[in-house]
C-alpha cells in the first residue's frame, strides 16, 4: 500500500508480473513465547476473485477492505464485496486512501481538504453496509515526521470521522527513519504525539526482517507489539513486492521473483500484502 517516490514504478511493475504462489511452503514454526494471540490477515490493492475466497479463508481470518481507489489504482475494485466477504467468515481491515503532502499546500486547504474526504470514507462505509463505530484507517503514505499541512489533513480526517459516529485509525510507517542532526523519527509516534486526545488505532508497516518475519505464513502470526510500535493493534510486515534493502534476511520466504502470494490457490494470483492483528476483525466490521 505505500507510495513512497522511487517505489511507485516498482509496484506498477510488479502489477504486470506473473507469478506461481509458493504452493506447499512449510509454515513457519512460532515460539510458544511469542506472545499475546495474533490473528493473520492480508491486504491488496485488487480484489482477489469471488472464487479465491474460500481459500483464502483456511489461512487468513481478515482481509483489507478498500472503500476508495487504493494508492495507484483507477477503480475501487473492493466495491460491494462486503456480503461475499462476510458469508466467508472474514473480518475487515477498513482502508480509505488518503493525500500525498504535494496535493494539500497549506494547513487551511489541508483541513478542507481532511474534512471532505471524511465525509467521503464515512458514507462509501455507510453504502458498503458497515455501521458506526466501525473503525476505518486512513491511508499515510509518506513516512518520517509530519508536516503541518499532513497534521491539519490528518486531525481535520480524524475529527470527521469520529463526528459522523465512525472510528479513526491510520496506516502509518512503523519504521524509524533519519530526522536530521543523527536523530530518527518513527511516523506513528509522531503522529500519537500530535493527536491529543483523540483515541485513535495504529495499522503500523514494517516489513524490516528482523522484526518481520517475511512472507511466512503461520498460524501463529507475530502480534503486532511485536512490530516495533508497542500500541499497534495491526502489524503489515511483509510487501509486495518486497523491499530488498529491508528484506534481505528474510528474501528467502518470498516467491523468487519478489513478491508475495496466498498458498492454496493453484493458479497465479494477485499480489498481496501480510497483515497481524490483535483482532480477527480489527475495524469491527461484521457487526
Amino acid at each position: 500500500m505505500r507510495l513512497e517516490p522511487w517505489r511507485s514504478v516498482a509496484v506498477a511493475a510488479a502489477v504486470l508480473m506473473v507469478g506461481w504462489p509458493t504452493i506447499g511452503k512449510p509454515r513457519t514454526k512460532v515460539p510458544r513465547n511469542a506472545g499475546p494471540r495474533a490473528y493473520l490477515g492480508f491486504d491488496s490493492n485488487n480484489f482477489p476473485g469471488d472464487a479465491a475466497l474460500p481459500a483464502l479463508r483456511r489461512t487468513f481470518s481478515f482481509a483489507g477492505y478498500w472503500l476508495n481507489r487504493p494508492p495507484g489504482g483507477a477503480s475501487v475494485p473492493w466495491t460491494g464485496k462486503r456480503a461475499l466477504l462476510l458469508r466467508a467468515g472474514f473480518g475487515f481491515l477498513l482502508l480509505f486512501n488518503g493525500r500525498l503532502e504535494h496535493g494539500l499546500q497549506n494547513p487551511k486547504r489541508a483541513a478542507q481538504l481532511g474534512s471532505s474526504d471524511a465525509a467521503e470514507a464515512v458514507r462509501a462505509a455507510s453504502r458498503e453496509g458497515f455501521h458506526q463505530g466501525t473503525i476505518i484507517f486512513l491511508d499515510q503514505e509518506e513516512g518520517g515526521e509530519m508536516e503541518p499541512d499532513q497534521m491539519a489533513y490528518l486531525l481535520a480526517w480524524i475529527d470527521g470521522v469520529e463526528a459522523a459516529h465512525f472510528l479513526a485509525g491510520i496506516y502509518c510507517s512503523g519504521m524509524p527513519v533519519s530526522a536530521g542532526k543523527g536523530g530518527t523519527a518513527i511516523t506513528a509516534n509522531d503522529i500519537r504525539r500530535r493527536v491529543g486526545n483523540r483515541a485513535i488505532s495504529f495499522f503500523v508497516y514494517n516489513d524490516a526482517c528482523p522484526p518481520s518475519p517475511g512472507c511466512a505464513i503461520s498460524n501463529r502470526p507475530p502480534a503486532p507489539l511485536q512490530s516495533g510500535v508497542p500500541f499497534a493493534s495491526v502489524w503489515q510486515f511483509a510487501q509486495s513486492p518486497r523491499r530488498r534493502q529491508f528484506t534481505l534476511a528474510c528474501s528467502a520466504t518470498y516467491n523468487s521473483n519478489g513478491n508475495c502470494y496466498a498458498p492454496g490457490l493453484g493458479e497465479p494470483s494477485a499480489l498481496i500484502d501480510l497483515d497481524s492483528a490483535a483482532s480477527p476483525d480489527p475495524s469491527g466490521g461484521r457487526r
